[in-house]
């Protein structure tokens, strides 16, 4: 049994899915964000399919964005398990907090955010107010079957965030994934950053891509998707959201032909009527197609005097 339930999000993507999943265990595969609205939502979504909150054995995360996982601290019998990158967000360690803050701010320096633009690097932190506060019980890692589902393994699917899973079955072509592919737009690919401090940045498109990639070796008949309705049809969806994603690409990379560029510039053209509102998801979609560009050997990236990446056609 697979039971869908809607929940409200404060948050421009809208309503978020949650979802029951009957086996030898019952569990709900993500908790919406942390707000009244959502409790009321996941409460009647599962009295909706005859069970109460004190019924659910285990909360899964998909990934640990704020309008998924809110709501385990509502179940107080239940495990919760999930990527481990998604424990940092869910115990506050202070001392990844600060690596988080600097993160950003060290990369929007270097990507040629305005000074008085740079209180956003703050802000990347203000949504967790809606992520609940208790670590992992149980830590999923890439090929693990899941807890009380016989016949549903877990795949490793980084790039829309670093602790992004999906969950799949084989026998039945069923697949649950988050923010993986949803029918109607493409995902985000987020900046985030690593686990380790000073370690490289991950390169969250190529990572998207990548994980997109592997779904088109699966027999997939549909995915119940974290937004939105249910994908079916999911590899050629996949192959026009890689067509498109690389017009997008070829888009950037015309844009520098009148010479080199930061990626705030680029931003600022790219999405003139909301980079300012939404700083951080318009920099790493930008950041996003620099890195696709580079993988193709298309642009080169440079540090000027001035501690400024640059980036121009090769």
């Amino acid at each position: 049994m697979i039971h869908k339930i809607t929940i409200p999000t404060p948050f421009p993507v809208g309503d978020v899915n949650a979802f029951l999943l009957r086996g030898d265990a019952l569990s709900l595969v993500d908790a919406g964000p942390k707000t009244p609205e959502a409790y009321e939502a996941i409460q009647h979504g599962i009295k909706e399919a005859g069970y109460t909150l004190d019924d659910v054995e285990q909360v899964i995360l998909t990934h640990h964005h704020p309008d998924h996982a809110g709501w385990i601290d509502a179940f107080d019998h239940a495990k919760v398990l999930g990527h481990a990158y998604n424990n940092p967000y869910l115990t506050r360690d202070q001392a990844f907090m600060k690596h988080h803050d600097d993160f950003y701010y060290e990369q929007m320096v270097e990507e040629g955010v305005p000074h008085d633009y740079l209180v956003a690097a703050k802000k990347m932190k203000g949504t967790l107010r809606y992520v609940g506060e208790r670590p992992l019980d149980i830590i999923l890692k890439e090929g693990d079957e899941l807890p009380g589902h016989h016949g549903w393994t877990v795949l490793e699917t980084l790039g829309h965030a670093q602790s992004h899973i999906v969950l799949w079955e084989e026998k039945t072509g069923n697949m649950i994934g988050g923010d993986l592919v949803l029918e109607k737009v493409s995902s985000n690919p987020i900046i985030e950053p690593p686990l380790v401090p000073g370690e490289d940045r991950p390169r969250s498109l190529l990572q998207y891509n990548q994980s997109l990639k592997r779904l088109l070796d699966l027999p997939i008949e549909v995915i119940y998707a974290g937004h939105g309705d249910e994908v079916r049809d999911v590899h050629s969806l996949i192959k026009t959201r890689f067509a498109k994603q690389h017009e997008r690409a070829m888009k950037v990379w015309a844009m520098l032909s009148e010479g080199p560029r930061t990626i705030f510039e680029l931003t600022r053209e790219l999405f003139p009527a909301v980079y300012q509102k939404e700083l951080g998801l318009t920099l790493s979609e930008t950041i996003g197609q620099t890195d696709y560009l580079l993988d193709q050997g298309l642009v080169r990236e440079h540090l000027d005097e001035n501690g400024l990446l640059q980036y121009e056609q090769a």
